[in-house]
């Protein structure tokens, strides 16, 4: 009899294939105890939780590793091949696996749970789903496949939360208990000394003829042993309900025509809820923030400290903050689709298309999901096997407006549109923010089909998706992926902005030159001499002139003659430097270097715009101005977490650099077109 690890501690590898509900059993265990870090050696996400079990009256923990979705441990993948060697990792102290299945397609995750129990670990079989194969009528003799395979089968329903307990039990008997191991090693395989050598050369890229040959023949003995298995245990009928519903509503939404206006219609309408849904809480979040800052700017001693809470911490701060909402609901959006199973049409419908571009239907998902990020879909194209397809899809995704980018779409719009409809019904600040997401879908085509014609290769790509039944989203999945997504948003971003925001008070309320000092006096003078009526003009004015003079205005007018071209002033000049850091970072200098401008605290950045004027006393942000930055920070390439992550998965900073540089040009010409054809 084994023990439990001291402490009653136990190390939880959960393992399925793609679609097999692995995300809902893990959110399942883990509900809020879940953290997000990177593997060794590589950036891809790792998602780790922990969960906790009262057994014979002791707490057990667990910690549960998630890896990413695999069909088989011979990885086709980069990302594939980072779920089998962490899993053969000894480093690792895995204690359990635990083996995700779909219930209502147990034939084809069965290749993986055979392999894994050939490696003689400690295993549980989760058979997830099984709500759905009631449905379609499949019966599971759960005690014979048991029986045939060696090692316990819980049954889940993940949507009702039934059958975690069971699970949770089974994972200590498992670590406690001597499995009777059925033994599905087939006798050919000798060459090695037992199947993880078999499986460890593989990983090692020890691939010949003799490998290739052994793989294939491990894979055609463990298709016969489990259509045996299948035969035994699964009793299914020649026409399953759930999958009829999904093909007939699949004949609309994967047609070859309708299917494009269909996806088209479906991501408008994302958008235009995002503007009309998240206005209000929006609207609430910067009140609180102003509401903020008043209260300490007229209750703590005047000075320093209070200047920097107010005009530096709390202005750099609300200028995301508020935007948190918008965040929200994309991630919302975005996990509905995926959950209910729209998202693998989407890939299905634009295989096509993309194809005449150099990409597949692979391609498809990170570009999709790099509207919430570029790093996780960049970190996504490991399931790319295609080294070309991979490298394309790596080079323009960046061009894809990601969610960093929302905060500075949603302000310069509402700076041009503060309420305008069109049609009576439809938002239009919610549909220019659908066209300049289209606009960058369309930009990263053009881009990679002219990558296609640049790169060459002798490597042939194919593209195979079994398409997974539709299915009602489960409430608390996306909610979790929500909470989770916007949670490292804020703790990344607020760390960048947070220094940014200290360091740009500094840089804006101090100064070296004679004149800036003078001009401080004249402002004390004027706090202590007239009243708040009369001095207000005079203090906006020495507030502008303060700014000029200080080391941020400086360093603004210095490069102010290189962007003067596109409509830029040294102001926005600060905001474009300090966003090469994060692009979100734009909204929160805006706010902090026009707060330092401004003796008038109670309106928002929003606000602040509207009435901004040049010097020729005429509106500064026009429609030439916005439209000329729109297009800027839609194809600058203004994210230190994206250049890192492109290093590290090209492994090269030539790519890097050419990314680089082919973007800032796009995005000075686009913004360089703009200002000039508007103005």
């Amino acid at each position: 009899m084994s023990e439990i690890k001291r402490n009653n501690y136990l190390k939880v590898a959960l393992l399925g294939n793609p679609n097999s509900g692995k995300s809902s059993v893990f959110n399942g265990l883990t509900g809020l105890s879940q953290k997000t870090g990177n593997y060794a050696g590589v950036t891809v996400d790792r998602q780790e939780g922990k969960s906790s079990y009262l057994h014979n009256g002791n707490k057990v923990t667990f910690s549960i590793l998630d890896l990413p979705g695999v069909y088989s441990l011979f990885p086709k993948s980069n990302d594939e091949e980072i779920a089998c060697k962490t899993l053969l990792d000894e480093k690792e102290n895995i204690d359990v696996v635990v083996i995700v299945i779909d219930a209502s397609n147990i034939k084809r995750n069965l290749l993986l749970a055979t392999q894994l129990i050939d490696l003689k670990f400690k295993t549980v079989i989760a058979l997830n789903m099984i709500d759905e194969a009631d449905k379609q009528n499949i019966k599971i003799n759960i005690p014979e496949l048991e029986k045939t395979l060696g090692v316990e089968v819980i049954p889940l329903d993940s949507r009702r939360q039934i059958g975690f307990s069971k699970l949770k039990e089974a994972i200590i008997n498992a670590k406690i208990s001597e499995s009777l191991f059925y033994d599905l090693n087939a006798v050919y395989i000798k060459e090695y000394n037992n199947y993880k050598h078999f499986i460890l050369a593989t990983l090692a890229s020890i691939k010949n003829t003799q490998t290739t040959q052994l793989e294939n023949a491990d894979k055609i003995y463990r298709f016969n042993t489990i259509n045996y298995i299948v035969a035994k245990s699964v009793q299914s009928p020649e026409q399953l309900s759930s999958k009829k519903i999904s093909s007939k509503i699949d004949a609309i939404t994967t047609h070859k025509i309708y299917g494009y206006f269909i996806l088209l219609l479906v991501l408008f309408l994302v958008f235009q809820f995002i503007f009309f849904i998240s206005e209000t809480p929006m609207n609430w979040i910067e009140t609180v923030f102003l509401n903020l800052g008043d209260l300490i700017h007229n209750n703590l001693p005047q000075g320093q400290l209070n200047d920097l809470i107010v005009n530096g911490l709390i202005a750099g701060i609300s200028g995301v903050v508020m935007f948190i909402p918008q965040i929200a609901f994309l991630f919302m959006f975005i996990g509905f689709l995926e959950d209910s199973g729209y998202m693998a049409r989407a890939s299905f419908i634009m295989d096509k298309i993309m194809r005449r571009f150099g990409l597949n239907g692979k391609s498809v998902i990170p570009l999709i999901s790099g509207t919430a990020c570029a790093v996780p879909a960049i970190m996504g194209t490991r399931t790319i096997s295609n080294t070309k397809e991979r490298l394309i899809t790596i080079f323009i995704l960046p061009l894809i407006s990601c969610s960093a980018r929302l905060p500075v779409y949603t302000l310069l719009i509402s700076v041009m549109y503060p309420n305008s409809k069109f049609l009576g019904i439809f938002n239009s600040k919610g549909a220019v923010l659908f066209l300049l997401y289209i606009l960058g879908f369309a930009v990263t085509l053009l881009t990679a089909f002219v990558l296609k014609k640049i790169l060459k290769t002798k490597e042939n790509s194919f593209y195979v998706m079994e398409l997974p039944v539709y299915r009602w989203p489960q409430a608390k999945n996306i909610g979790l992926m929500v909470f989770s997504k916007v949670k490292v948003f804020v703790k990344e971003a607020g760390k960048v902005i947070l220094a940014i925001s200290v360091i740009l008070w500094f840089l804006s309320t101090h100064g070296i030159s004679d004149e800036f000092k003078a001009l401080e006096d004249q402002k004390i003078a004027l706090e202590n001499n007239l009243s708040a009526n009369d001095n207000s003009v005079a203090l906006k004015k020495i507030e502008t002139e303060k700014l000029e003079r200080s080391y941020i205005g400086q360093f603004g007018q210095f490069i102010e003659p290189a962007i003067k071209p596109i409509g830029y002033d040294w102001k926005i000049g600060i905001a474009l430097i300090t966003s090469f850091a994060a692009r979100e970072v734009f909204v929160g200098t805006m706010a902090t270097i026009y707060q330092a401008n401004d003796s008038e605290k109670e309106i928002g950045i929003k606000q602040k715009l509207l009435i901004e004027k040049d010097a020729s006393g005429n509106l500064k942000y026009t429609p030439a101005v916005c439209w000329s930055l729109l297009l800027f920070y839609a194809f600058a390439l203004q994210c230190m977490s994206t250049v890192a992550v492109v290093k590290r998965e090209t492994k090269s900073w030539k790519w890097v650099l050419v990314q680089f540089a082919f973007m800032s040009t796009l995005a000075y010409l686009s913004a360089f077109g703009a200002y000039q054809l508007l103005s």
